[in-house]
């Protein structure tokens, strides 16, 4: 990960704790950059994530989510049951 620090210094250790903050802010997502800003007693913290590969998304009642698991038993089951469409077969 690369990190950059604007307006001023930091040692080692504070980086570390804004690495980790941004790690447990973020959970499940990779970082690719951290910029920090200081601004007298404040730090500007701005997070670049990795591009991610697009993962399969399920509609569900007028919202997406990318794992079945979320969904409660009765839609798991409704998506199951469900006939699927093939893309670009023929009828």
């Amino acid at each position: 990960m690369k990190v950059n620090v604007f307006g001023g210094e930091m040692s080692p250790r504070e980086i570390d704790e804004y690495i980790a903050y941004a790690g447990k802010k973020y959970p499940g997502r990779q970082i690719k950059q951290l910029d920090l800003t200081i601004d007298g007693e404040f730090i500007d913290m701005k997070v670049h994530f990795k591009d991610t590969d697009f993962q399969h998304a399920y509609r569900s009642a007028d919202y997406l989510v990318n794992n079945m698991d979320k969904l409660n038993d009765a839609k798991q089951k409704e998506f199951s049951e469900k006939q699927r469409h093939g893309v670009g077969e023929n009828e």
